[in-house]
């Protein structure tokens, strides 16, 4: 890695602290989003970005807690900016900020970028905790329990450290390249 392709993925390691900080708080806002939307392409968008979320908990192994967080955080962003193309009218609060930070995760995957949201797009159809997006979408009960889990998760979520070195950048890198299809 060159001192210039450094001085690049330096800009993040401020970023991506502040996303983790927040991520907690972002996925409750998403949460109330799939509660006050109608079973609409918006809805369907934060309910698998947010799916995702207990499916990551699932398999983050030990150790690597700031990688599989930074992961949600990207997620929750490329399928929020997938709702606001969806449905331009939703631009507006969490999702509008999420979609437009989601622009900063394209600048540092570069090319994998097209590969994350062909992930995002495919986990509509995708199941966590023995839920499915269109049993959140269709079933109240299943809704209703899941906004519910996503508060609660977002309420206990801790801060994982994040090591302020462009290494970790790096592992980040290597960690999705590696999920990415």
């Amino acid at each position: 890695m060159t001192t210039t392709d450094t001085a690049a993925l330096a800009r993040f390691l401020d970023v991506f602290p502040d996303w983790l900080r927040t991520l907690g708080e972002d996925a409750g806002a998403l949460g109330n989003v799939v509660t006050t939307r109608s079973d609409d392409e918006v809805a369907r968008y934060v309910a698998s970005g947010l799916n995702y979320i207990f499916k990551s908990l699932d398999l983050i192994p030990d150790g690597i807690d700031d990688l599989g967080f930074c992961d949600d955080a990207f997620v929750i962003r490329v399928a929020s900016a997938l709702a606001c193309d969806a449905d331009g009218a939703a631009r507006e609060g969490v999702l509008g900020r999420l979609a437009d930070e989601a622009k900063q995760v394209e600048e540092f995957l570069e090319d994998d970028y097209a590969r994350l949201v062909t992930y995002v797009t495919g986990l509509r159809k995708g199941a966590a905790r023995g839920r499915t997006v269109e049993d959140i979408m269709t079933d109240t009960s299943v809704r209703s329990a899941f906004v519910h889990e996503v508060n609660a998760w977002a309420g206990e979520y801790q801060v994982p450290a994040f090591t302020r070195d462009v290494k970790t950048l790096i592992k980040l890198k290597a960690f999705l390249n590696a999920k990415l299809a």
